[in-house]
């Protein structure tokens, strides 16, 4: 059966009429745009947020997903991405011959010590997402929030240490504890980002009063340098007096020792000849006195004793001996 249309004089055949095709082309097209438009990717290191007439509905991970056309709107999120944020300088162009610039970055990078001298601070934080819902929708400016809480954290840290401490001692600890108070501070806002890392590029003095600070530098390194010297030779001096002086106690003790002992070897022979003595007076004296000349003359080669009553002496000489001598 077929159905007509008559405009004035003109009659139309719906069934045979182009028309009716266009129709039906029209529809397959907007049926494949529908069913193309339910279909979205989420990359390895993505998470999705679906929101689902502009309230959140669910998050979902890697791979082919599906979401109702027009009703849901999908913002990706790289959750396995390091982030990083500069302070102080920025990155001109990295590779191994990086090329940095700090001009106009003093505003943040100018701090207060706690002994109120001022800091040229330089450092880099590095971030993870790890909640993508708390970090597209809890905080309004994410980003601007992170550089916030970071360069508070840094200027708390700076401000609870002297200039020498920040620029020698203290370094890792400052690093450490900004790390730790941006954390629990992002937390308290519940954004989603965890903190992987804190680390201090340079701290040095601001330009302008640089050369005057090294100058005093230079001159307290002169300084130590000079007292090292003279505690070396202070040191060098009194361990030769402390070995002198410990050899001499150690030979004067020696000496003591060997005294005793002489004296001990003398009491006990004086006793052993008393006892001896006591026993036999005169064989003690002819033994004792023997035993001396014997001492005294074995020393005296060249003497000859002989008995003062003998009369012609000649006769008992060795006349060989007397000429070689």
């Amino acid at each position: 059966m077929s159905e007509k249309i008559k405009f004035g004089n003109v009659e139309f055949d719906i069934n045979n009429s182009p028309l009716k095709n266009f129709t039906k082309y029209i529809g397959f097209f907007i049926l494949g745009l529908l069913i193309l438009s339910s279909v979205y990717t989420v990359d390895a290191n993505e998470n999705a947020v679906i929101l689902r007439l502009g309230k959140y509905n669910t998050t979902t991970g890697p791979g082919l997903q599906f979401k109702f056309p027009i009703l849901d709107k999908v913002y990706k999120v790289k959750v396995d991405y390091q982030y990083k944020d500069e302070f102080g300088f920025r990155t001109l162009r990295p590779g191994v011959k990086s090329a940095f610039s700090t001009k106009g970055y003093e505003a943040e990078a100018w701090m207060l010590t706690g002994d109120l001298k001022i800091a040229d601070v330089r450092w880099v934080v590095q971030y993870k997402i790890k909640n993508a819902r708390d970090y597209l929708f809890n905080v309004k400016n994410i980003d601007e929030t992170i550089k916030d809480v970071s360069e508070a954290a840094m200027r708390l840290m700076i401000g609870d240490r002297s200039f020498i401490e920040v620029i020698q001692t203290e370094r890792v600890a400052i690093a450490d504890q900004a790390k730790r108070y941006m954390q629990e501070t992002l937390d308290k806002y519940e954004t989603g980002v965890s903190i992987q890392l804190v680390q201090l590029q340079g701290v040095v003095p601001p330009e302008p009063v640089a050369d005057s600070f090294n100058e005093v530098n230079r001159a307290k390194q002169d300084q130590e340098t000079l007292i090292n010297e003279a505690k070396q030779g202070y040191n060098k001096q009194i361990y030769r007096i402390e070995g002198e002086s410990q050899k001499i106690i150690t030979e004067a003790e020696g000496y003591a020792i060997e005294r005793v002992n002489n004296a001990k070897g003398d009491v006990a022979l004086f006793e052993s000849v008393l006892k001896e003595y006591l026993k036999a007076p005169q064989i003690t004296k002819d033994r004792l006195y023997i035993e001396t000349m014997q001492h005294v003359l074995s020393n005296n080669k060249n003497k000859i004793i002989v008995d003062k009553d003998i009369e012609n002496l000649v006769p008992f000489l060795d006349q060989n001996t007397m000429r070689r001598k």
